[in-house]
């Protein structure tokens, strides 16, 4: 079906598709986070403090322009996957549905790599405020700053299909499930949240799994913690912020009744807060 669309009628599928993953996820988010659970979740807010209505309406702006961005390389992708250019495939039989499954799980750890050493390069001094300071100015993000990239970020971040599709076979259903798990897991990590147990410290997993902590500390001090999905690489790079795990275990202990969350008289801004 993909190979019988038109230029126009793939690049706009993309992206309302992307669009509407995107919104539908960060809605859920912060209707959970801060409208039906604030009250009770309010103890697990990472950082305690009420984003500002402008902080918000800049991170879904940014985000709606990378979703635009995001159908351009997902369009250029799947034209170079028609010309034979790519190892993008149509049919799952052509490589059984053993290896779409495999092709998943691997380019969640393809991308986990990808990410890492592009958002460390992102961080060099000579690129920050070209590249990366608009994701930056969400000090206390929500759900909406997920995809909240400037333009040259954005292409950055949408590399990921491109490079996928000339490392490994994939079918663009497979790519379309890692998506959405790309997806759930920025959601998750910028909600403001935290939500894996007191306990996951003290376990060996911390050495593996990643938190929202872990990247809500990046956006507050925007050096380490430079993972995704996974903790390896920040603690075999030496990159961890040295207090994240006793962070993580503050923001576990119960802490103070909530505030009201959005303010929209005084709204916080971080335009002059920059790295």
């Amino acid at each position: 079906m993909i190979g019988k669309l038109n230029t126009l009628e793939l690049w706009a599928g993309i992206t309302i598709f992307t669009g509407f993953r995107y919104l539908f996820l960060a809605s859920i988010a912060w209707v959970l986070c801060y409208w039906l659970f604030h009250g009770k979740w309010f103890h697990r807010k990472i950082i305690q403090k009420r984003p500002g209505a402008e902080d918000i309406r800049r991170e879904i702006f940014y985000s709606l322009l990378s979703v635009l961005i995001f159908g351009v390389v997902g369009l250029c992708t799947i034209i170079a996957g028609r010309m034979g250019w790519n190892q993008l495939y149509w049919k799952v039989s052509d490589h059984s549905w053993v290896w779409f499954g495999a092709s998943v799980i691997l380019t969640i750890f393809i991308h986990d790599a990808y990410f890492y050493w592009a958002h460390r390069w992102m961080h060099h001094p000579k690129l920050y405020r070209r590249m990366h300071l608009i994701h930056h100015k969400s000090k206390n993000p929500t759900p909406w700053a997920s995809f909240a990239f400037g333009p040259w970020e954005a292409v950055v971040q949408a590399g990921i299909f491109p490079l996928a599709t000339f490392l490994i076979p994939i079918h663009p259903l497979a790519f379309g499930i890692f998506m959405g798990w790309q997806m759930f897991n920025n959601v998750l990590g910028h909600s403001g949240f935290e939500f894996y147990p007191n306990g996951f410290m003290n376990r060996k997993i911390r050495f593996f799994l990643n938190t929202p902590t872990n990247h809500i500390m990046h956006h507050e001090k925007p050096y380490g913690n430079y993972g995704l999905y996974f903790n390896f690489w920040d603690r075999w790079m030496g990159t961890n912020q040295r207090d994240y795990e006793s962070r993580f275990k503050q923001v576990t202990q119960k802490r103070p009744e909530p505030e009201p969350l959005v303010d929209t008289k005084k709204p916080v801004t971080a335009d002059s807060e920059l790295a």
